[in-house]
């Protein structure tokens, strides 16, 4: 799949549902938003905002207007997930925004978030663009059990904080699938390898695993993920689990070893061949160091 494609899903007994990639950090195959096609149409996720142009493509791609959009879900408001959700509401004038509450304020005041990025993703935030506020009347506060009535399909929330304390899913009964978020991991389809995501400064080991329990629980046919598109389950719920608990201790190990943080960085780093083939170096690389600060700073937190 290349930058801009809009495909329709069809794993599963999907229906009214495609997905766009929308280019995220120059990169095929990592970012992907959703369109639901329902009574009342969905986006699920915005994207980083720097190409939000794909996603108002993938609407016109699913036969509607940007004004028939509904509904914008965000799983949480991580920049790689919200950050077009200004512009979107923009373009999209009958859009409510529906974000877990703890996120809801950085969505309205989306200065404190921008500079929180620019620390967390470090160079990359070259590929981001400013956020856009998105004004308090079009924003919807959502939280565990909660459930987003779209007529003839719904999503269902559940809280999942291991990511993020404002991080949550969504369940689409009738198509039996499941908007993951961050809570699967990354999925590569052409490689078929789940990688790790583990950004500082709020991931939690412990909560992640209890997270991919609850996903487990739902158990659906179809993970839509974000990072990057629909899948069968499968396995691939325990293959995460096995992923982020060999991540952890593998990061803990070399600290260990090593007593060097930047050291323990530049040894991850060097070994992401993986990850590079996938996405190139750049992007690679910045991934991977990324989420090894996020392990170091959740055992330091142990500590």
């Amino acid at each position: 799949m290349a930058i801009g494609d809009v495909s329709e899903v069809t794993v599963g007994d999907c229906t009214d549902l495609s997905y766009v990639d929308t280019g995220m950090y120059g990169v095929a195959e990592y970012g992907a938003v959703y369109v639901l096609d329902a009574e009342r149409p969905a986006l699920i996720d915005t994207g980083i905002g720097t190409n939000y142009e794909h996603v108002l493509d993938a609407v016109d791609a699913a036969g509607l207007a940007p004004a028939d959009i509904e509904v914008i879900a965000v799983t949480h408001v991580h920049l790689d997930h919200a950050g077009g959700a200004g512009f979107l509401v923009d373009e999209c004038p009958n859009a409510e925004v529906y974000v877990h509450g703890i996120g809801a304020p950085h969505l309205i005041d989306p200065e404190r978030l921008w500079e929180g990025t620019k620390r967390a993703v470090g160079d990359q935030i070259r590929a981001y663009t400013e956020p856009e506020p998105v004004p308090k009347s079009r924003i919807t506060e959502i939280e565990d059990g909660d459930g987003i009535d779209l007529g003839d399909h719904a999503l269902d929330v559940h809280h999942a904080p291991g990511h993020a304390p404002h991080q949550v899913v969504f369940h689409d009964p009738a198509n039996d699938a499941t908007f993951v978020a961050d809570a699967a991991g990354i999925y590569s389809p052409t490689a078929d390898e789940i990688f790790p995501t583990s950004p500082p400064p709020n991931f939690d080991p412990d909560q992640c695993q209890a997270d991919v329990e609850m996903l487990r629980s739902l158990n659906p046919e179809v993970l839509c993920y974000p990072h990057f598109g629909p899948a069968e389950t499968g396995e691939k719920l325990d293959r995460y689990a096995e992923v982020l608990s060999s991540w952890v201790a593998a990061v803990a190990d070399e600290r260990a070893e090593r007593g060097d943080d930047e050291g323990v960085i530049d040894h991850f780093v060097a070994e992401a061949d993986a990850e590079r083939e996938l996405w190139g170096a750049e992007k690679a690389d910045a991934e991977v160091a990324m989420n090894v600060r996020g392990v170091l700073t959740a055992l330091d937190r142990e500590e």
